[in-house]
């Protein structure tokens, strides 16, 4: 009794101190939505140039998933974790200093472990819970999501008090504070850990499972959709309807808030109800949102007896982040129920899939 009372006490100390580790992560993995608005302006960037730097961290973070998701299942969430934090410290502060196009690039491939931490800790925490409380876990875990939305509120007001330098500065800090929390309260478990004699290549034959595949799928649009949105958000509001960057920041919130914090919820209900059923759900109301917010704003003429009369046809800022708040529940649901998926049909490579 009292050793599954100190597990339970252990599972729920791990799972809150890896939800503030991604969170963190994830607020540091987007940092580019809100500074990169006046990088811009002060590198002279041009369109292509500033999806470069926008993307560059994405694209780092989705190449580095696989190989730490593999780290985690051999050598623990708790090591592999408290490593990425370490690394990405330095980086995040260098940036304040960073003066040339290069160097942001360089330093946002380094920024990408940031966003890879999720593959680090959802088998993490997965495995100090049991199968039937499994989703509900990733769930909470993956709440950490809305660190993209902190982001939102943070950054522009550090920005407009005391420039964009400041913003890395900042989490670097928060970063360092965050590593020393979470290796205080996180645990580790030899029965957590693949054999040791399991060889990479072993790991990787799950791959090739087709429904692999259909997973990814599922996640490249409820995933890959939050992510795009949250990085371009803040920038079409100020583009698209001439806001000022502290209330673009905010309506873009409207998204990413819900799009993290409830993903626990999403959860909750995958498993109570299914994976499948979760996301069926979750793939019709995301068209349905998605094929509204796709009509653009559109001027057209009619000749009447009295003379040529226009009309506009297109979203409001009202109605378009009505639809971007519901989109970002559907994706949180989806986020949620696709890891259901995992964890129920992979219990041993969750590391692996996830990546």
């Amino acid at each position: 009794m009292a050793t599954e009372l100190s597990n339970q006490r252990k599972a729920w100390s791990v799972l809150i101190v890896s939800t503030l580790a991604f969170t963190v992560c994830f607020m540091v993995w987007m940092m580019f939505a809100v500074i990169g608005i006046p990088l811009r302006k002060t590198l002279g960037l041009n369109a292509t140039e500033f999806g470069l730097l926008t993307a560059m961290p994405v694209l780092s973070g989705s190449l580095v998933r696989v190989p730490l998701g593999i780290w985690t299942d051999k050598y623990g969430g708790r090591i592999v974790m408290a490593v990425l934090l370490a690394v990405t410290v330095p980086a995040i502060w260098l940036m304040a200093y960073a003066t040339e196009f290069w160097q942001f690039l360089t330093i946002g491939l380094v920024l990408g472990l940031a966003g890879g931490s999720f593959s680090v800790g959802t088998p993490y925490v997965a495995r100090w819970f049991p199968k039937n409380r499994q989703g509900m876990a990733m769930g909470v875990f993956g709440a950490g999501n809305s660190g993209a939305a902190f982001n939102k509120f943070v950054a522009p007001v550090l920005l407009v008090a005391f420039g964009w330098t400041m913003v890395p500065k900042v989490y670097a800090a928060i970063m360092l504070g965050t590593l020393i929390i979470f290796w205080l309260g996180s645990a580790s478990d030899p029965d957590h850990l693949v054999p040791s004699h399991t060889r990479f290549m072993d790991q990787l034959k799950a791959l090739k499972d087709p429904r692999v595949l259909k997973y990814c799928q599922y996640y490249s649009i409820v995933f890959g959709g939050y992510v795009a949105l949250s990085l371009w958000m803040v920038q079409y509001y100020v583009g698209e309807y001439g806001l000022d960057i502290r209330v673009a920041a905010l309506l873009a919130a409207c998204f990413s808030l819900p799009g993290g914090v409830l993903r626990a919820i999403g959860g909750v209900l995958s498993d109570k109800y299914g994976a499948h059923k979760v996301t069926w759900w979750v793939m019709w109301v995301s068209w349905i949102c998605l094929f509204i917010l796709s009509y653009p704003q559109t001027d057209f003429t009619v000749n009447t007896v009295n003379g040529p009369t226009t009309f506009h046809i297109g979203l409001n800022v009202y109605v378009f982040t009505a639809l971007m708040f519901a989109l970002g529940m559907a994706f949180a649901f989806g986020k949620a129920s696709v890891f259901k998926y995992i964890s129920d049909d992979y219990p041993k490579n969750i590391g692996t899939i996830s990546g």
